[in-house]
C-alpha cells in the first residue's frame, strides 16, 4: 500500500481526518477469512472459514477460539493478534469469576477489549490489533453477538459477517434474519452454513476441512462443532440445496 508522511505513526492525522495505520488495520480484516454471527432467543452460532496454508502438512488457521463456558469468538485478520486479545479476554473472565464468583457479562467483556484496541490508537510506541472479533455469548440477559473493529469500537447484531467476500453472507443474512429469532440450533446452523458458503474462494465447496462452526445457547455451553460432527449439518444444506435447484 502507498506509504506517506502520514501512516508511520497511529497518532498522526492525515488532513482528510483519517489515521492511516488504523485503515491497514481495518484492510487486514478485510483480507482475512470470512466469519459470520447469528443469533437467535435462546442460541448464538459462529462460522468461520479456514484457510488452507500453503504447506500442505499443516493444518488450517483456527477461526473459533473459547474464552469461557459461556463466551466465544470468531476471527477474521492476524491470527497472532486474535490470540493475544483472546487470551486477555480469558484472564478477565477468570479475574471477574474469582472476584465476583459469577461468569463476566458479555457486554463488560466487549467494551473491556474494545478499550484495549483503542488504547494503541493513544500511544504512538503501539499499533492497532489487526483483527476482527465476533463475540458470541451468553449471560443473564440471555443470547448477545457483538463485533469489534480495530479502532476500538464495538457493535451488537442479531447478525454479522466479516471478512473476505463477507458482503455476500451479509446479503443472505439481511434476507433472512426476521426469522432468526424462533429458530432450533439446527436451523440457526444452516442458516449459517448457507450464508458462509457464500463466501468460498472460486470452486470452493462446504466441506468439514474448510468450516467450522460453534454453538453457545442459555442452557448449552460454547462448544465448536468441527470434523465428522458437523458433515450431518453440511449434507443437510447440500440436500437442501439440490432439491431447490431440481426442474418442478
Amino acid at each position: 500500500m502507498f506509504r506517506n508522511q502520514y501512516d508511520t505513526d497511529v497518532t498522526v492525522w492525515s488532513p482528510q481526518g483519517h489515521l492511516h495505520q488504523i485503515d491497514y488495520a481495518m484492510e487486514a480484516v478485510k483480507q482475512g477469512s470470512a466469519c459470520l454471527g447469528l443469533r437467535s432467543s435462546n442460541y448464538v452460532v459462529l462460522a468461520g472459514i479456514m484457510r488452507v496454508n500453503a504447506e500442505e502438512l499443516a493444518d488450517p488457521q483456527k477461526k473459533l477460539f473459547e474464552v469461557d463456558t459461556h463466551m466465544g469468538i470468531a476471527i477474521a485478520g492476524l491470527s497472532a493478534d486474535a490470540r493475544s486479545l483472546a487470551r486477555f479476554m480469558r484472564t478477565e473472565c477468570l479475574n471477574h469469576k474469582f472476584v465476583y464468583g459469577s461468569a463476566m457479562s458479555v457486554a463488560r467483556l466487549v467494551a473491556d477489549v474494545a478499550d484495549k484496541k483503542q488504547e494503541c490508537t493513544q500511544s504512538y510506541v503501539r499499533r492497532p490489533y489487526g483483527v476482527g472479533l465476533l463475540v458470541a455469548g451468553v449471560d443473564k440477559t440471555g443470547p448477545h453477538l457483538f463485533q469489534t473493529c480495530p479502532s476500538g469500537n464495538y457493535y451488537e447484531y442479531n447478525a454479522i459477517a466479516i471478512g473476505a467476500r463477507s458482503q455476500s453472507a451479509r446479503t443472505y443474512l439481511e434476507k433472512h434474519f426476521q426469522t432468526f429469532a424462533n429458530c432450533d440450533k439446527e436451523e440457526l446452523i444452516k442458516h449459517a452454513l448457507e450464508g458462509i458458503r457464500g463466501c468460498l474462494e472460486g470452486d470452493q465447496e462446504l466441506s468439514i476441512a474448510n468450516i467450522a462452526v460453534a454453538v453457545v445457547g442459555l442452557n448449552e455451553a460454547f462448544h465448536v462443532i468441527e470434523g465428522t460432527k458437523l458433515q450431518p449439518y453440511i449434507d443437510a444444506v447440500e440436500v437442501a440445496n439440490l432439491s431447490e435447484d431440481a426442474p418442478m
